[in-house]
């Protein structure tokens, strides 16, 4: 069972939206040291996905990109975009997998690229019981990383 963040009172000055994804980049980090990965982040901000995650005692390397959530809509949804910053769908090229973090509710998404190649956006409803996503057998499902890395032509 997940534990909501209490509202959290922010300075003077709002938060950007590249503020808001390092917040979520550190809150992944530790969870996921916290659950026995090892975490690395790639130099600079040229590579299409944000750590490079290993399951300890393993030659598993997965290419992880990070998506966030930080506010949620009038129906309890919560809005990804699934995309690069050239508006691009993510594909196996790109990325592993994709970590979706609805912050307000302290709820993961850990989904392999299959999941969400060919989509622009997501929407994911943590606390909703009558508004379920597809995607919520992903929830908390971070033995995705420790499973082997399917790469390599279709």
């Amino acid at each position: 069972m997940s534990v909501p963040h209490k509202q959290i009172q922010h300075p003077v000055e709002k938060l950007t939206p590249k503020q808001l994804g390092e917040i979520a980049e550190a809150e992944f980090i530790a969870k996921a040291v916290g659950l026995g990965f090892v975490v690395a982040k790639p130099w600079g901000d040229s590579e299409p996905y944000d750590f490079i995650v290993n399951p300890k005692k393993s030659f598993y390397f997965w290419r992880v990109q990070v998506k966030s959530a930080h506010t949620v809509g009038a129906d309890g949804g919560c809005s990804f975009r699934a995309h690069d910053h050239e508006q691009k769908s993510y594909t196996a090229e790109n990325i592993d997998a994709l970590v979706a973090y609805a912050r307000p509710m302290n709820a993961w998404y850990v989904m392999p690229v299959r999941v969400v190649e060919e989509l622009k956006s997501l929407m994911l409803y943590p606390e909703s019981k009558k508004l379920r996503s597809r995607l919520e057998k992903w929830r908390e499902a971070w033995e995705v990383l420790r499973r082997a890395v399917r790469r390599g032509r279709r």
